[in-house]
């Protein structure tokens, strides 16, 4: 494992990192000062680092100089910052040279890692491509919707540029077991991603967490973290109870809805401001349902 990877991995151990959205209208317009307040907010409330323009911030779909802008705006805030990267739609920057090429933006901004998106051709050697022309540290990512298999896995972390891996496999309880296993035993870090079994994947092994339901009250996921690292059975049960009540009015079908569900979170929180709480790439929603998920924060 390279010296800069290993030193990441250790660096994000215990860490809760905010897969953060990108505050937008409904044009999909990006202010930059909302952003920065926003992510500000994250960081004050209890995340130990960002990930920036992953799925949640709809990154494969913004242009190069609103993905700059971000990622500088992320890193000025002093906490280890994973950009997302490839991704894309399927008229987009969604084949490998997009993905290399954005790896290498975010080498060149100071970003700490790359959160590499699923592809469907050869993971192995897009990881490949992506270490040797930014050389960050990477997070590999084993999706739902795009589940990796188990020899590849193995395959990506020996990998000597991967520090982790992110679990985001949904309802898929013994595929995420197998995945911290192996991720653990190839000596590099597991990191769930999964917002509807976060607290047994921290039963499974996890060792910390990258996931969207911090991108608002991001205090919920801190106190369950905190509450097992401090090995309180009764604040890890009671902390998981909020969590879990949370997630079941954010994470749920259509789940792709997700991101505008806590756009809405953060809106009725006050962190971005109701003209930038859109997420003009995902499914409509019902306005009718925005009660149900604002109502939660009570």
């Amino acid at each position: 494992m390279d010296i800069a990877v290993r030193n990441l991995r250790d660096r994000l151990r215990g860490a809760l990192i905010a897969a953060a959205a990108t505050p937008m209208t409904t044009a999909g317009e990006v202010d930059l000062d909302v952003v920065s307040r926003y992510l500000a907010g994250l960081v004050a409330d209890g995340a130990t680092g960002l990930a920036v323009l992953a799925h949640t911030g709809r990154g494969p779909y913004l242009a190069p100089d609103v993905r700059a802008g971000v990622i500088e705006r992320a890193l000025a805030l002093g906490v280890p910052v994973l950009v997302g990267v490839g991704g894309g739609p399927p008229a987009g920057s969604s084949g490998p040279s997009g993905t290399v090429a954005q790896a290498r933006v975010a080498a060149e901004l100071g970003a700490d890692g790359v959160l590499v998106f699923p592809s469907d051709g050869d993971r192995l050697a897009l990881h490949e491509q992506v270490w040797r022309a930014a050389r960050l540290p990477m997070i590999a990512f084993d999706l739902y919707t795009r589940p990796c298999p188990t020899g590849t896995l193995r395959d990506l972390l020996a990998h000597p540029g991967v520090a982790g891996l992110k679990t985001a496999l949904l309802s898929d309880a013994m595929g995420c077991q197998r995945a911290i296993t192996l991720t653990r035993q190839a000596d590099r870090l597991a990191i769930t991603g999964e917002d509807r079994m976060f607290g047994p994947s921290l039963l499974w092994g996890a060792e910390a967490a990258l996931v969207g339901i911090a991108a608002a009250s991001v205090g919920v996921t801190a106190a369950v973290l905190e509450a097992y690292a401090g090995k309180d059975l009764r604040a890890f049960e009671e902390a998981s109870g909020r969590l879990e009540r949370l997630a079941q009015v954010t994470f749920t079908e259509p789940m792709e809805g997700y991101v505008q569900r806590m756009l809405w979170l953060a809106a009725a929180e006050g962190r971005v401001p109701g003209s930038h709480a859109h997420d003009p790439y995902g499914p409509p929603l019902p306005e009718e349902e925005r009660a149900g998920v604002v109502a939660i924060t009570r």
